[in-house]
């Protein structure tokens, strides 16, 4: 096989180009326990299709994630795959991709897991820039637990037993506290245009830096009212998707339905600048010497 990037490479994944791969060359042979009608199977289809475009070898891909329904992803792919604790993909993909920077990492996750107990780390990956991917597979609820309010629930959402009259509260904007966490890549999909979706997913993974998808998808088993998404997704709205600014005036403006590319901006990826090839600094040895009086 002939690479198109050596193993110090950061920016293009290794590939192989002269081979022609098809998304089930992705897939496992681990059937999906989502449920009928889930989103989440159109977000699967639509990486590894993304996988296969890119043409990048299984081997030389990575997916990692959280807990969750959506966190189940990686065992239904061929990809290395790591299933996380709750909320903490996103440090776990950073670790791999400076410890292997020939790797394209991805993580995914869903609402809670990302923007509730991983918010912490979701802010502070958008300000690194490290060079990997999230996919948030956002349906708005806990799915897993049974139905109850997650941060990008609608503050008048009253289907659940613990928030009967709804949380009362504004729902989270993903776009908005990604953009003002130093984010360079902000984009939203839809289950429903699985195209478009996997063209987002393309674009995010070859941006050199942190990239973010927000992919709605629908969770019709505790919030049936979703199937109306496909009447309410709408182009995402602006004529400069480069200015901080001007994107953040267009984020407050839109209703969440926004699709497409909603920020982009480059800048340096961050990448380790003590590099120590033979390991003398981080040995047991020397830690021990370093924090022990």
């Amino acid at each position: 096989m002939s690479p198109t990037a050596n193993s110090t490479d950061t920016k293009i994944p290794l590939s192989d180009t002269t081979v022609t791969r098809k998304p089930k060359d992705y897939k496992s042979s681990v059937s999906p326990i989502w449920c009928a009608g889930c989103g989440h199977y159109s977000v699967l289809a639509a990486l590894t299709r993304a996988l296969a475009e890119l043409k990048l070898m299984p081997e030389n891909v990575a997916v990692i994630s959280g807990i969750g329904c959506s966190s189940r992803l990686p065992a239904y792919t061929r990809l290395f795959g790591f299933h996380g604790v709750h909320g903490r993909a996103l440090p776990v993909a950073a670790g791999l991709k400076v410890a292997r920077p020939d790797l394209t990492v991805i993580a995914v996750g869903g609402d809670g897991d990302g923007f509730s107990i991983g918010g912490n780390h979701f802010l502070h990956a958008c300000r690194r820039n490290i060079n990997f991917t999230y996919i948030a597979m956002d349906n708005e609820v806990y799915g897993m637990t049974k139905g109850q309010a997650s941060p990008t629930t609608p503050s008048d959402w009253d289907h659940s037993k613990l928030t009967p009259h709804g949380t009362g509260i504004p729902a989270l904007q993903p776009a908005s506290l990604a953009l003002g966490a130093g984010a360079g890549f902000i984009s939203r999909g839809y289950f429903g245009d699985p195209k478009q979706l996997t063209n987002l997913i393309i674009d995010a993974i070859q941006y050199e830096g942190f990239s973010f998808v927000q992919a709605l998808s629908q969770c019709v088993t505790f919030v049936p009212e979703q199937k109306h998404w496909k009447e309410r997704v709408h182009p995402f709205n602006s004529n400069d998707i480069s200015d901080p600014a001007h994107t953040a005036a267009d984020i407050q403006r839109d209703d969440g339905f926004g699709l497409g590319q909603i920020y982009r901006h480059e800048r340096p990826a961050w990448v380790p600048t003590h590099h120590d090839p033979d390991n003398t600094k981080s040995t047991l040895e020397v830690m021990e010497k370093t924090f022990c009086i």
